[in-house]
């Protein structure tokens, strides 16, 4: 299945965004930053790729139905439980 631009669009977003709190993590581990800073960061970095993955679940589950595209149920199963 085949995502819509503005879908893919929105989660490129979320996904450089993502990357540049991660850079900020390595910068902080470089730099000797405090463990709790450091663990907040990386806690971030990981929400925000969490939900660039339920996104792109959710857009293909979309896109499946406002098209009348037969949904391979236990395929989206699987890539939503991936995520969990």
């Amino acid at each position: 299945m085949q995502l819509p631009e503005e879908s893919t669009d929105q989660v490129l977003k979320r996904l450089k965004r993502a990357q540049g709190q991660l850079a900020g993590v390595i910068r902080m581990l470089e730099e000797g930053r405090e463990c709790e800073d450091v663990v907040t960061q990386l806690a971030a970095v990981s929400k925000a790729l969490d939900r660039a993955g339920f996104a792109l679940v959710a857009s293909g589950m979309r896109e499946c139905l406002t098209h009348g595209e037969d949904i391979d149920v236990s395929k989206m199963e699987r890539l939503f439980l991936s995520l969990a």
